[in-house]
């Protein structure tokens, strides 16, 4: 299978051979895409090959990637001078400084070099996207892909169509970001986009504080940091980004939008300095209220207005704050956090400052005293089918209540359309469903409450049955990580379509439970018991062209031809299809698994020559005692049990799973440290 997987947008450029444009064409290749990088002349290609270099170099020694995998990054990128080397890409993105009239000469050259049908992008954050493309001979084909900084790093962009792009290819663009591993955002072409156009406020409204004499730099940190619960301040994260660059992008927003977000005087004086911000001194810790009221209300009232003008979502207005600037919590959870009246006067004391109406859905919000609540699953509807997509990306679409609840509302809503003749389940980002959310498992035990564990595990099985006994074709489309639940959740739809880049598997053993959603028994009636037994014993990842193999999977295809593969199958029907033998070189592992019992396996008990046998061994060793024995039980008991008995058994033995010291150190050390199982 080549690398290069998505067929309609493979030849790949980026102009500009900066910090940014760099970041750029290393994510790109880092995915497995040979890229261009272009600039003016060679000196320049150098120096961005140059800052590449270095930056791999650097992830190396992070232990991030091999030597030898940083070479084949290195060598899909092609640095040149030559702009005719463009004529034959299929998306080329601009990221050259922030100069109007330099980005409209790119463009004009980009149309004489570039084929009509070529995608053109800016990754300007500074000016509309309308405005680059108001010269252009095809507009259709240009729009914004702003990407924040260190790109190679970061997995936000914001897709931003202009006023004539067309549909085709923001949704190509849209694709390729999620087909290199981006979390992509939705924009209207406003100034800002949205995660600008809250932040910018945000690190001018430190500065107005310090001008106004409300508290010094140290004091200013220290609240903001304890008040979003970031790890940098805003003078802090002004002088790593550029603290022109924070003056600049408050300007362009003061043009469009008012007085409000234009730069404080002392930021301009500042910038005039040339020096960065003194950051010693101790914080004045009585100052806190004041500092966190302003900080929260300018942001409150920016998130608000972006949502009432449709420049973006609750949803990706929040996912923007926790992916691109690493904020723990979005604008709109944190109005949540303190009560949406509250929020409402925190606006208002804004708002009045500066003479600006009150945002409207914040005050309609306020006024029915609950909370914002969030679109975790949006339904998209194409030629009958479908599609509903789990909207957490930076949770890698973790099942919780919430997504539960509404993917099982969705769903029904579907199923009993009559204009509807398939459903699609899908993620946002980077994976499909990287399993349950195990901070619910935790905050549950540690309360005591295993009875709102159960419930959630009842849902679960409910939504499962549901979409395992559809009257209409369901298909599980895997573009990323299938974990867990994620995986349980597939293995209850009709078929299951990968990309090569998807990974499938089951972690439970290794964090002290098993797989409750169905795993146990949708898995042996796919690949056997043996195969069973091996993926849940040892958490083994598969990549989907291996789980294709053994049955796991149904169909891996090149991601841009994801979707047409599901529609085709969708239109030819799906029947129900035996399961088919286990082919012969995954034989030998599934006899292993299938005729010695795990307390042979993880006890010592099983001597194997085979290197890839004793491996499979060795890592049983690892896993939770109790949860292994449970699984052991569960998965046999499929053998002679109808599937429905089997679902139950799941269910029963749920309390005794999740009351086990075993449970509590896996799910509580995730993430943390290693797990020590005492196998009870």
């Amino acid at each position: 299978m080549p690398e290069q997987e998505l067929t309609g947008v493979n030849r790949l450029a980026v102009i500009g051979a900066g910090n940014m444009g760099s970041g750029i064409a290393q994510k790109i290749a880092s995915e497995g895409y040979d890229v261009t990088l272009v600039d003016l002349d060679d000196e320049k290609v150098q120096r961005g090959l140059g800052i590449i270099r270095d930056t791999l170099a650097e992830g190396v020694e992070r232990k991030i990637f091999s030597a030898a995998a940083a070479a084949k990054i290195e060598g899909r990128i092609r640095g040149t001078a030559d702009w005719n080397d463009l004529a034959d890409v299929d998306l080329v993105i601009e990221a050259v400084f922030e100069d109007l009239d330099v980005k409209r000469n790119v463009f004009e050259r980009l149309e004489g070099v570039c084929r009509p049908d070529a995608i053109l992008a800016t990754n300007t954050s500074s000016f509309l996207v309308s405005d680059l493309c108001d010269t252009a001979k095809h507009p259709e084909r240009v729009l914004g892909l702003h990407y924040f900084y260190h790109p190679a790093k970061n997995r936000l962009v914001e897709v931003v169509p202009g006023n004539k792009t067309s549909d085709e290819a923001t949704r190509a663009a849209w694709t390729l970001q999620e087909s290199i591993g981006k979390t992509p955002i939705a924009s209207a072409d406003a100034s800002g986009f949205v995660v600008n156009r809250y932040f910018v406020p945000w690190l001018n409204e430190a500065v107005r504080l310090l001008e106004e004499g409300v508290a010094d730099i140290p004091t200013i940190e220290w609240a903001a940091k304890k008040t979003f619960r970031v790890g940098m301040g805003p003078f802090e994260l002004m002088n790593v980004t550029g603290v022109p660059i924070a003056m600049h992008a408050a300007n362009t927003l003061g043009e469009h939008f008012g007085p409000l977000y234009l730069p404080a005087r002392k930021l301009t004086e500042q910038v005039a300095s040339g020096d960065l911000w003194p950051l010693d001194g101790e914080a004045d810790e009585s100052k806190l209220q004041v500092i966190a009221d302003r900080m929260l209300g300018v942001t409150f009232y920016v998130a608000a207005a972006l949502v009432d003008e449709g420049v973006g979502t609750i949803e990706d207005t929040d996912i923007g704050a926790r992916v691109g600037l690493r904020w723990p919590k979005g604008p709109f959870e944190m109005i949540n956090r303190v009560g949406p009246g509250k929020a409402l006067e925190l606006v208002e004391a804004i708002a009045g400052r500066w003479e600006l109406d009150l945002p409207k859905r914040l005050a309609e919000q306020a006024a029915t005293g609950k909370p914002f609540a969030f679109e975790l699953v949006r339904r998209n509807d194409d030629n009958g089918i479908a599609t509903l997509t789990i909207n957490r990306p930076d949770a890698m679409n973790a099942l919780n209540e919430a997504v539960v609840g509404q993917l099982h509302d969705r769903f029904k809503e579907a199923a009993s359309d009559d204009a509807v003749s398939g459903i699609v389940i899908a993620g946002t980002g980077k994976g499909f469903i990287a399993g349950a959310d195990i901070r619910f498992f935790v905050r549950n035990l540690d309360a005591g409450d295993l009875d709102r564990i159960l419930k959630f595990t009842k849902d679960g099985h409910d939504l499962l049955h549901d979409l395992s006994h559809c009257d209409k074709p369901v298909v599980a489309r895997l573009h990323g990580l299938a974990l867990g639940g994620g995986l349980e959740l597939a293995l209850a739809c009709d078929r299951i379509v990968a990309t090569p880049k998807a990974m499938v598997g089951f972690p439970e053993t290794g964090i002290g439970i098993y797989p409750g959603l169905g795993g146990t028994q949708r898995t042996p009636r796919r690949v056997g018991q043996g195969l069973a037994k091996w993926l849940i014993y040892t958490g083994e990842m598969l990549p989907a062209e291996m789980a294709q193999q053994i049955g796991l999977v149904d169909a891996v295809v090149p991601y841009a031809q994801l979707d047409a593969t599901i529609a085709a199958m969708i239109a030819s029907g799906i029947e129900d299809q035996p399961r088919g033998d286990t082919p012969a070189a995954w034989a030998p592992l599934a006899d292993l698994f299938a005729v010695n019992k795990v307390e042979a396996l993880c006890g010592g008990g099983v001597q194997v020559d085979d290197e890839r046998l004793a491996k499979a061994v060795k890592k049983v060793g690892f896993k939770a005692p109790v949860a292994l024995r449970l699984a052991e039980t569960l998965i046999e008991a499929a053998a002679t049990n109808d599937l429905a008995d089997g679902l139950r058994a799941e269910l029963d033995h749920l309390v005794e799973i999740m009351s086990s010291e075993d449970a509590y150190e896996g799910l509580s050390s995730l993430g943390r440290r290693r797990p020590v199982f005492k196998g009870r």
